[in-house]
């Protein structure tokens, strides 16, 4: 909860008032992603839903979000910048898109930014408990050589 509480502080930091406006009765505890893209609706995924905010922001202001989350040094971000995402405190991530300058197959700038996804990072308790079984070697009292692959809120069902 207190991860939440610290994402609705630097949201309000953030984000210009119209936003914050439009957020008044957003569930935040539900929050997983806000997807922003220059002259577009935001677009917030509230669990397995969606909400589509009236506001729509430009590229100026989503570089102002950009200049605050790196606080105010984004020459600092540079490498995160240009792996295509940054981390904020709290372990929120903020995938970044814009124009590339790529120099020896490398991404070594992105200016022009014109969408941002900032993804809520959270705790979700037992999540593994239905997995333990596949994963644990009770007899030899180990762990197993083991790798996970699953979709966004996959489930045992879909392993």
């Amino acid at each position: 909860m207190a991860n939440v509480e610290f994402l609705k502080s630097v949201i309000y930091k953030a984000f210009p008032q119209g936003v914050i406006h439009a957020m008044n009765n957003v569930n935040m505890d539900k929050l997983e992603e806000i997807r922003i893209r220059a002259g577009n609706p935001i677009i917030l995924k509230l669990g397995n839903n969606e909400m589509v905010l009236k506001y729509k922001m430009n590229s100026e202001e989503i570089l102002n979000i950009l200049q605050l989350f790196c606080s105010n040094s984004i020459y600092t971000y540079q490498n995160q910048i240009c792996n295509g995402f940054i981390t904020i405190p709290g372990g929120h991530r903020v995938g970044i898109s814009g124009s590339v300058v790529i120099k020896d197959n490398n991404v070594i700038n992105i200016s022009n930014f014109f969408s941002m996804n900032i993804r809520v990072a959270r705790e979700v308790e037992n999540c593994s408990n239905s997995i333990l079984g596949h994963v644990l070697d009770i007899e030899k009292n180990t762990i197993l050589s083991t790798l996970i692959v699953s979709p966004p809120r996959g489930t045992e069902k879909q392993l």
